[in-house]
């Protein structure tokens, strides 16, 4: 039989989704469709034809039919295709313009075979489809809501105790419970990872004219979301002095050339670039070579127990090294006690963030008052 397909039905169209039908695209081709009103789909499903049909002459309602006559069809094989809960997707076809009285109920059972093999394809897709649909209505529902907040952890100098600015973490209030990286991965995997993070930044940077005046903001934003129009118009509705952006070590960035263009007008306007998880791996060491940053921001792998660790401290050093031989400054995550912040002081550490000097909090920006260099 020279013409086979796998069709899907929209709405009262049968759309043909895969075809194999060699030198016959006048006939038909993957996206074309035709009305259930028109072909035996409707017909087969409901018991008014059988699946196998080797000669549509003998069969009168194949025969009364419009198109039997137009395609032609001489026979015809046809076997529904269900989902799980038994929702008709569409049928598995052939059909030949000549009638073949040799078509016989070993050939239906091989047709139902094949068939099942394409339900199979047809119910996985189907499964994958509906999984990114709850993904993408998830996101949307947590864009339009805003159903996330905004923590603010104070960043620290280590001598006075003093914050000299705070970090914008997205802490999320929908549904279900989870972290904020696996929300910003699911949005990034919907393609609404641009969208959610600017608008994250856009909430967080509300909060600048409830800062002293000489502390900053520091967000954090993905390379993606860097070239997002959206992400550009809101850096550049704020004072871009009081603004740290924060690259994280495990972000991609496949052409430095085009992120240090996207980035430059900012950082001209005043807006300072620290590398974040500094130390932790490979990326940061490129991310730091290639973007020159303001600020290299520890690892908390390298501040936990480095008055215990040699090697940590080893690595501390050179890292406190290598910014004062490029201008730049470290800030130490993660600081958990007193032995660990007396120590990243001495070993020349000038700022810093963590439980021990902070947490984050949430309700930290609702006062009348500008917040006090004290921080709590």
């Amino acid at each position: 039989m020279p013409v086979a397909y796998l069709s899907e039905f929209v709405g009262n169209e049968s759309v043909f989704r895969n075809v194999d039908a060699p030198g016959m695209d006048e006939l038909i081709k993957v996206g074309d469709s035709r009305s259930l009103d028109d072909v035996y789909c409707r017909h087969i499903l409901e018991g008014r034809l059988p699946k196998l049909i080797p000669d549509t002459a003998k069969e009168p309602k194949a025969a009364e039919m419009p198109i039997t006559q137009d395609v032609p069809i001489g026979s015809h094989v046809s076997i529904p295709i269900l989902l799980e809960d038994g929702t008709p997707y569409g049928m598995f076809c052939c059909l030949s313009p000549e009638p073949n009285d040799s078509l016989n109920e070993r050939d239906l059972q091989v047709m139902e075979m094949f068939a099942s093999i394409a339900a199979e394809q047809v119910r996985r897709e189907e499964a994958i489809g509906r999984e990114q649909k709850e993904r993408t209505d998830r996101i949307q529902s947590v864009l339009e809501e805003q159903r996330f907040a905004i923590a603010y952890q104070p960043i620290v100098h280590l001598q006075s105790r003093q914050p000299v600015g705070y970090e914008a973490l997205c802490r999320f209030n929908a549904e279900p419970a989870r972290t904020p990286d696996i929300w910003f991965n699911e949005a990034g995997q919907v393609g609404l990872g641009a969208e959610l993070e600017t608008r994250a930044i856009e909430v967080a940077l509300s909060a600048l004219s409830r800062l002293a005046p000489d502390q900053y903001l520091s967000v954090n934003a993905s390379p993606a979301t860097i070239h997002h129009d959206g992400f550009q118009r809101v850096m550049r509705s704020v004072d871009l002095s009081r603004v740290m952006l924060e690259i994280t070590e495990h972000a991609i960035v496949t052409d430095y050339e085009s992120f240090v263009s996207a980035i430059e007008p900012l950082r001209a306007q005043g807006m300072r670039l620290a590398i974040d998880d500094a130390g932790a791996g490979h990326s940061s060491l490129r991310h730091t070579l290639q973007l020159n940053p303001d600020y290299l921001k520890l690892d908390m792998s390298l501040t936990r127990n480095v008055h215990e660790d040699l090697s940590r401290r080893a690595l501390v050093s050179a890292l406190v090294y290598y910014a004062r031989e490029t201008g730049a400054q470290i800030i130490a995550e993660g600081i958990e006690n007193e032995e660990e912040l007396s120590v990243l002081k001495l070993l020349g550490v000038q700022r810093g963030q963590g439980y021990h000097l902070g947490r984050p909090a949430i309700d930290l920006l609702q006062g009348q008052e500008p917040l006090s260099k004290t921080g709590s």
